[in-house]
């Protein structure tokens, strides 16, 4: 998923975050309810399936163009609020619905809190930036408002969230909780990737939405 953006008019001014398809990619997954007792291979299941729902949404919504680079903080305020309540909030219910294997538990709130605190993070930054003026001065007191700064610190967060849950799913494999299944590692790490928009995460996050741009 990609072309959210959070830029603004440019008049000249590039402004556009480096994380458009971190934003994206991050709604690959619309959580499906599991029951009981779920195994290994039923949970991974049932993310596979919901991916493909998921996917469809947010390709559609990004045909839309809902962001770009010329956004005023008024558009960017309107697709956040889009991707709010269209898909981030859906799939955290969604996922919190889930009762994972006791043997992917573990992982599966490490990914999840995570996403949670962002849906806080990203709601509070829609609300400043439908308050923010598209004018010179408006973009460089946003540059240095306290919700830019915990938006950027959730995106450094993010990318660490991708590299610790690797680092869990080597351990758990290492302790042979995949013998019976050894497809299901790979098949994880790719769809979490899809997922967290592992690929996607701007290289330096505390570059987003700053003005003037580096």
């Amino acid at each position: 998923m990609t072309g959210v953006s959070g830029a603004g008019r440019s008049r000249g001014r590039r402004r556009g975050p480096r994380h458009a398809a971190a934003i994206l990619c991050l709604l690959l997954i619309i959580g499906a309810c599991g029951g009981d007792d779920l195994s290994l291979s039923e949970y991974v299941e049932l993310v596979n399936d919901a991916a493909a729902v998921a996917s469809a949404r947010a390709a559609e919504i990004t045909a839309e163009g809902i962001l770009s680079e010329d956004s005023t903080p008024q558009q960017i305020e309107a697709g956040l609020t889009r991707i709010l309540e269209e898909i981030r909030i859906p799939l955290q219910e969604s996922v919190d619905a889930i009762d994972p294997p006791e043997q992917v538990a573990e992982l599966h709130t490490l990914l999840w809190s995570w996403h949670a605190d962002f849906i806080g993070v990203e709601t509070t930054l829609a609300a400043r930036m439908g308050a923010t003026p598209d004018t010179e001065q408006g973009w460089t007191m946003l540059s240095d408002s306290p919700e830019v700064v915990a938006y950027r610190v959730s995106l450094a967060e993010g990318k660490q969230v991708c590299i610790d849950f690797q680092a869990q799913l080597d351990a758990t494999e290492a302790r042979g909780v995949f013998e019976d299944t050894p497809w299901l590692p790979s098949e994880m790490k790719e769809v979490v990737n899809a997922a967290l928009g592992c690929e996607g995460f701007p290289e330096n996050p505390q570059s987003v939405y700053r003005y003037p741009p580096p």
